[in-house]
C-alpha cells in the first residue's frame, strides 16, 4: 500500500524556483471554442510569454474532462512537460467542483507512470480534492505481474490556495493522504486473489492492520460462530473447506462522543452456492468482500485521524461454495439473536452474514449504524455501476446519501416499501432470504436486513454491488478492479458525526 510521496508550497512562484519536478501539470477548462487556462496556471503562462493557450490550442487541446494534452516546455521551466489536463465545463457560476478537481488529477496522475516527480497547480483550486485524485489516480496493482510495467508517479508537490492558512493547509494534505492511503487498503484487499485472500488469510491481515493502527481486535472462528450461534455466516460458509470468521476492529478516540457501529459484508468468493451463477464474470465475484474492506480501512483511518468518536467494524467473513456440506434452498437458518431464515436462494448470502453481523453489532448499543455491501445485482439494474443504492432509516439515509454526493463517490436515497416486507413472509420460518419475483430486489434486500436492526438505532446500508468493482476502463481517478468505494463517503459521514453529532 503506497500513495506518491507529497509536499506543499506557498505560492507558484516559489514552487517553479525551487521545484525540480520533471513535469508541470496545470488545469484547461472547456470553453466555447478551444480549451481556456484554469486558475492557478498564470505563472506557467508566463513563462510561455502568455501563449500557452494557443499553444495547446494548436495540438488540438479543448479543456473537455480528463483530457491529456503533453507539452514541451524547450527550456522556458525547470520541468522537461506541461501537462494540461482537462476539468470539462465550470458550473454556472463560473468555478470548479472538487470532484472535477479529483478526477482531473487522477487522469493527469495515471498518464505520469514512470515519472519521478510532478508539479500539481490545480491543487490552487481545491487541495484536498487535488491529492486524494493524484494518489488514486497513481494507484497500480502490480503484486501478481512478473512484469509490472512503469512505477506509478513517484512524488507529487502542490501549490497550496491562496486563502487559507499554512497550517490549514498542512492539515488539509495530512487528512486527504490518509482518506487516499484508506481507500488503497481496501484496494488492495479487493484486488487480492481469492486463493490468497479467504476468512482465514482478511482475518491475519486485518489483524496486522489492527495492530499498526492501534486497534482493539477480535476474531471468531468457525467453533466460536457455532457455540455462539451465528447460524447464518455459519450457514454460508459451511460449502468450503475455508470456514467463516466475524471479525470485531475497534476504535475509542480522545474525548469519544458517539458510536458508530459499521458492518461490511465480507463474501470473499461468491459461486453462488448450489444455486450457482453462470459462468461468465463469475471472476468478478473476487470482489464481493468489497464492503468489508472499505469498513476495515475505514476504522484504520478513524485511528489515523483521531476521530473524537468510538467506531467498531464488525466484519462477517465467509467463501460461499457448492460442495456436500453446503447449506441448501429450503433449508432454515438460526440467526444469531433468535429470527429463523427459510433460504430460498443461496445466491442471496450477503443478507445472511450481514443479519448475523447487525445484530451483534447492535448489542454494544452505539448510536448509528453504517453498513455496505456488494448486496444486490439489482443495484445495477436500478442505479448503474457508479450510483450507490442508500437504504435505511429515513433522516439518516438521506444524510449518508447526501454526504456520499458531496465526495464525489455518488449515492441515491432509496425507499424501503412497507407492502415488500409480505413477500418475504415463509411458510415455515420467520422471513424468507428473497421474495418469489424479481421487482425492487434491492429493496426488498433492504427490508429484509431492517427485520436484523435494533428499534429506533438510525441506520443505512449503502450498496456497492456496481460502484465496488470497476469492470470497465479507467476513468478519472478510477482504475480497473477495486475501487474502495465507499470508504471517502464513510470517513466524511464519521466527520460529520464528530463535528454534528
Amino acid at each position: 500500500m503506497t500513495v506518491p510521496k507529497f509536499a506543499l508550497y506557498e505560492n507558484a512562484e516559489t514552487a517553479l524556483a525551487k521545484s525540480r519536478a520533471e513535469v508541470v501539470v496545470i488545469g484547461l477548462l472547456q470553453g466555447e471554442k478551444a480549451g481556456v487556462l484554469a486558475p492557478g496556471a498564470e505563472a506557467v503562462d508566463k513563462a510561455f510569454d502568455g501563449k500557452l493557450e494557443s499553444v495547446l490550442s494548436s495540438l488540438g487541446a479543448s479543456g473537455k474532462a480528463e483530457e491529456i494534452v503533453k507539452v514541451p516546455t524547450l527550456g522556458k521551466l525547470g520541468a522537461d512537460i506541461v501537462v494540461s489536463v482537462g476539468l470539462g465545463k465550470p458550473g454556472e457560476d463560473g468555478g470548479v467542483s472538487a470532484e472535477q478537481v479529483r478526477r482531473a488529477l487522477g487522469a493527469a496522475a495515471r498518464s505520469l507512470a514512470g515519472t519521478a516527480r510532478a508539479l500539481v497547480f490545480p491543487s490552487t483550486l481545491d487541495l484536498q480534492a487535488a491529492v486524494e485524485g493524484t494518489a488514486l489516480g497513481a494507484y497500480k496493482f502490480t503484486a501478481y505481474k512478473s512484469e509490472p510495467g512503469d512505477a506509478p508517479l513517484a512524488a507529487a508537490e502542490f501549490v497550496q490556495p491562496a486563502e487559507g492558512t499554512a497550517r490549514a493547509h498542512k492539515a488539509t494534505l495530512k487528512a486527504a493522504t490518509a482518506i487516499a492511503e484508506s481507500v488503497i487498503i481496501a484496494r488492495d484487499l479487493i484486488n487480492t486473489p481469492p486463493n490468497d485472500l479467504f476468512p482465514a488469510s482478511f482475518a491475519e491481515r486485518a489483524k496486522k492492520l489492527a495492530d499498526e493502527a492501534g486497534l482493539d481486535f477480535e476474531v471468531l472462528d468457525e467453533k466460536a460462530l457455532k457455540r455462539k450461534g451465528f447460524g447464518g455466516i455459519l450457514g454460508v460458509g459451511g460449502g468450503s473447506s475455508r470456514p467463516p470468521r466475524l471479525l470485531r476492529v475497534g476504535y475509542k478516540g480522545p474525548k469519544a462522543g458517539k458510536k458508530i457501529a459499521l458492518v461490511g459484508k465480507g463474501i470473499t468468493f461468491d459461486s453462488g452456492g448450489i444455486s450457482i451463477k453462470p459462468a461468465a464474470n463469475m471472476d468478478h465475484m473476487t470482489s464481493d468482500m468489497s464492503g468489508a474492506a472499505a469498513v476495515l480501512a475505514s476504522v484504520v483511518l478513524a485511528a489515523k485521524l483521531k476521530y473524537p468518536l468510538e467506531v467498531t467494524a464488525h466484519i462477517p467473513l465467509a467463501e460461499n461454495l457448492p460442495s456436500g456440506t453446503s447449506y441448501r434452498p429450503g433449508d432454515v437458518l438460526s440467526m444469531y439473536g433468535g429470527k429463523t431464515v427459510e433460504v430460498l436462494n443461496t445466491d442471496a448470502e450477503g443478507r445472511l452474514v450481514l443479519a448475523d453481523a447487525i445484530v451483534r453489532a447492535a448489542e454494544e448499543d452505539p448510536d448509528y449504524l453504517i453498513e455496505t455491501s456488494t448486496l444486490t445485482g439489482a443495484q445495477i439494474v436500478s442505479l448503474g455501476n457508479r450510483t450507490a443504492g442508500i437504504m435505511g432509516s429515513d433522516e439518516f439515509r438521506d444524510r449518508v446519501a447526501a454526504i456520499a454526493q458531496a465526495t464525489g463517490e455518488g449515492g441515491w436515497p432509496m425507499p424501503l416499501p412497507d407492502e415488500l416486507r409480505g413477500d418475504l413472509d415463509s411458510r415455515i420460518a420467520d422471513l424468507a432470504n428473497v421474495t418469489g419475483h424479481r421487482w425492487g430486489g434491492m429493496l426488498a434486500a433492504g427490508i429484509f436486513l431492517r427485520e436484523f436492526v435494533a428499534d429506533g438505532l438510525p441506520w443505512a446500508h449503502i450498496d456497492i454491488a456496481g460502484p465496488s468493482f470497476n469492470t470497465s476502463g479507467p476513468w478519472g481517478y478510477t482504475g480497473k478492479g477495486g475501487t474502495g468505494v465507499p470508504v471517502r463517503t464513510i470517513a466524511a459521514v464519521l466527520a460529520d458525526i464528530a463535528d454534528a453529532g
